[in-house]
């Protein structure tokens, strides 16, 4: 025992802690203890606060890198060059119900961290021109930048026609890779249902997706030219019952066309 506590005493190691009052600039006073010689101690709750920083900084990475993986799986199938540019900011909302529709929008973004949590949904119906896509790419862009949330814009008949591609011989990729492609975003976005042929097959394909999206609680954006009457006949009332669920709603855009129309902030499309 002799020998042990002269072997401590050698190296500089305390038999008990020394300890002493430190002081952070940034948390104040703090205890501050020493076993070793004059090493003591620094603030506790910096190293806290450092450590907790570096693990939401290896976190960020690790989400920068899955979606970037995602992104080369998806290809060409994101946001269009020629809609990159349709902000919310950019929406020109000069009636009731257009200032209603970009009301909707601006809530969606601006919670999107609460639509996370319910996987709250939202189908945009209304004729062509009328500015559902713009409205739906605004959020898409406002959840990318704001939120750091993944978000995919892809039509409906490409969806499906990347899930039936991998029917064929020789694909490289899987059934179940493509849909779960589809079901990984935070937000799809998917345009113009209704377009497709409506067959049994791409009922079940689009139940797929959007069923593991609702359990998943992941949202889902569904542009139409079709009314929602048409919508629920077309998708089938299984689907349409999840996209009403935990506060789903139609925002319907009932005015005219403004596609083509000249005029500074005039393109709602």
């Amino acid at each position: 025992m002799n020998a042990l506590v002269k072997a401590v005493d050698e190296f500089g190691f305390h038999d008990t802690p020394l300890s002493r009052t430190g002081t952070c600039a940034t948390h104040g006073a703090f205890e501050s203890r020493c076993r070793f010689r004059d090493a003591w101690s620094g603030c506790q709750a910096c190293v806290t606060e450092r450590k907790g920083a570096e693990v939401a900084q290896e976190a960020a990475k690790a989400k920068a890198a899955e979606v970037e993986r995602w992104q080369r799986r998806i290809g060409t199938a994101g946001i269009p060059p020629r809609f990159k540019d349709r902000t919310l900011d950019s929406f020109i909302a000069s009636t009731e119900p257009q200032r209603k529709a970009l009301a909707f929008a601006l809530q969606y973004a601006d919670d999107f961290d609460g639509v996370m949590q319910t996987g709250r949904s939202a189908l945009f119906v209304g004729k062509p021109g009328t500015g559902k896509t713009h409205l739906a790419v605004g959020i898409a862009l406002e959840v990318m930048q704001r939120w750091d949330s993944s978000a995919l814009f892809i039509t409906t008949m490409r969806a499906l026609r990347r899930v039936k591609e991998t029917w064929t011989r020789g694909s490289e990729e899987s059934e179940s890779e493509a849909i779960g492609a589809l079901v990984y975003p935070d937000l799809l976005i998917l345009d113009e249902v209704g377009v497709q042929f409506g067959s049994e097959t791409e009922k079940h394909l689009l139940f797929d997706v959007l069923n593991e999206r609702y359990e998943q609680r992941k949202p889902s954006l569904l542009l139409s030219n079709l009314t929602s009457t048409e919508v629920s006949g077309y998708l089938g009332e299984r689907i349409f019952d999840r996209l009403r669920e935990d506060g789903g709603v139609d925002v319907v855009f009932d005015w005219a066309s403004h596609r083509g129309k000249s005029g500074a902030g005039r393109r709602l499309d």
